[in-house]
């Protein structure tokens, strides 16, 4: 009775202390939110990195409010096994992600994902439109090749370039337009066209998010644009570029002489219709996607500053691999030089990130997922192969890892092999098939454009030799725990290309 009577004594003091204003727990600081962007197919012709021809406000603006990141790499220069990758934390190597059409829940099915591991935490995960793969245009509309557990919110809208203008696309292969160059100057507005649908619904999300404040929320929004067909409204952004003010690639036999065969593999026999008018008309109608594309992310970021979201929301802009627009006589995808490889990236983390701030470390997309998770005390899975930017993002000039891999993988009659490449902040150093198909190494203190292979150079035996090694570790390092790499069934190599 004592005791109890003791107890409640106590109660009552601590009660009495609360209610005249005395100490009590603190509220706890709201979790970060995450609003996550990703384009398709988009390389760094941006204002904020530098190009002369870029028209992207929205997207310069906001790496005006965070960190851009100079040197961001993708781990897999095509859609499927790069979002594998990014979405998991994990190299193609420990995902079996190799081609397009496949999904890590095939070879990795116990792997929480990025979204998942913040659903897991208690947040509101939706997802509009791509983030894992979809063959585009075909599965525009529907969940493409999505993981299910990750979201508990998906929306697939289709627009007029889906539904109504596909017999109006120009293509070098008629009727083809996921997989080969293709555009069309589009009459209708950009509310019409499924990234200014997306842009909608985002902003639907948000207001949702910003009624009911119980729960943080991961907003993954996936635009499809600048991925072929490069369809976009012709008013105004065709209008922005215009075609005779495109630039054209010169110097490509000379450029592509001293290069092994596996590092244009890339290429396609329909590409060999192009005219030099036709590659102005392919460039214009690809800035005019990237503009039509920018203007949809200003939607989405004008909405979360409308909402009062924008002081606790961690920003991320990203593409899934980098995109050739005739650089070394390649277009598109899938090669290991810098073009394909590099990819823009920019992180807003209030509180945090230097407002312009520029880093030039080499940083890899799989730092995405422990960045993210620490940046909002998310628990990750313990096998992710990246690390946290999170230092970087507080001092541009923290180096960290200081380098970034890129694979890809190539077709030989009976079989198949890859190629690696290593991105130090000076050099480019690449080998096909571990060296037995070719090694490249580029200079980028004197050869930004990857225009001089040195790996036969005496000069540089040196540095071949050292490169070789970290590259060695690097892509020792991609592999899972039991240095078993998981594989999944494919349906072809033809499934490799096709988007």
């Amino acid at each position: 009775m004592k005791k109890t009577r003791a107890l409640l004594a106590g109660i009552a003091v601590w009660v009495g202390i609360v209610m005249i204003g005395g100490p009590a727990a603190a509220e706890p600081e709201p979790r970060r939110n995450v609003l996550f962007i990703v384009s398709d197919d988009l390389n760094t012709l941006l204002g904020c990195y530098g190009d002369p021809l870029a028209r992207t406000p929205n997207l310069d603006r906001l790496a005006a409010r965070g960190v851009l990141f100079q040197r961001a790499y993708c781990t897999f220069p095509l859609c499927g096994p790069s979002r594998n990758s990014f979405l998991t934390g994990l190299a193609p190597n420990a995902t079996g992600i190799h081609a397009n059409a496949q999904i890590f829940r095939q070879s990795i099915p116990n792997q929480v994902s990025l979204p998942q591991a913040f659903r897991r935490a208690g947040y509101f995960a939706a997802r509009l439109g791509k983030m894992f793969h979809y063959n585009v245009p075909r599965s525009v509309g529907t969940d493409g090749h999505d993981d299910p557990a990750s979201w508990e919110l998906e929306l697939n809208p289709a627009g007029v370039d889906r539904l109504e203008e596909e017999p109006e696309i120009f293509s070098l292969s008629p009727g083809k337009f996921g997989g080969t160059l293709s555009w069309y100057a589009s009459p209708k507005g950009d509310a019409a066209h499924t990234d200014g649908l997306l842009a909608a619904d985002a902003a639907w999300v948000l207001e949702r998010c910003a009624r009911d404040r119980s729960r943080p929320f991961f907003l993954a929004v996936g635009f499809f644009r600048p991925h072929t067909p490069y369809v976009a409204p012709r008013d105004p952004y065709f209008g922005w570029h215009p075609a005779e003010s495109m630039p054209v690639v010169t110097g490509v036999a000379e450029d592509q002489a001293d290069l092994p065969e596996a590092a244009l593999a890339s290429a396609k026999k329909e590409q060999d219709k192009l005219t030099d008018d036709l590659r102005r008309q392919c460039r214009q109608a690809y800035n005019a996607s990237i503009s039509f594309m920018d203007a949809q992310v200003g939607l989405v970021v004008a909405a979360l500053d409308r909402l009062g979201l924008a002081d606790n929301t961690v920003i991320v802009f990203t593409s899934d691999h980098g995109y050739h627009m005739g650089e070394h006589g390649l277009w598109q995808k899938m090669s290991l030089f810098e073009e394909s490889a590099r990819v823009p990236l920019l992180i807003v983390a209030p509180g945090l990130s230097q407002p312009g701030g520029v880093a030039e470390a080499p940083v890899s997309q799989l730092d995405l997922f422990p960045t993210l998770t620490e940046l909002c005390g998310v628990t990750p899975p313990d096998n992710l192969q990246g690390q946290s930017l999170v230092p970087m993002l507080a001092d541009p000039g923290w180096q960290g890892r200081n380098w970034a891999l890129t694979q890809v993988m190539r077709r030989q009659k009976g079989g198949r092999y890859f190629g690696y490449s290593l991105r130090t902040p000076r050099w480019r150093y690449t080998e096909w098939d571990e060296g037995r198909k070719g090694r490249e190494l580029y200079d980028h203190e004197a050869d930004p454009q990857e225009l001089i292979n040195l790996a036969d150079a005496p000069v540089h035996a040196d540095d071949v030799q050292r490169l070789a090694a970290k590259l060695k570790n690097a892509v020792a390092a991609t592999l899972p725990a039991d240095g078993v790499t998981p594989s999944v069934q494919s349906g072809g190599w033809d499934i490799i290309l096709q988007e």
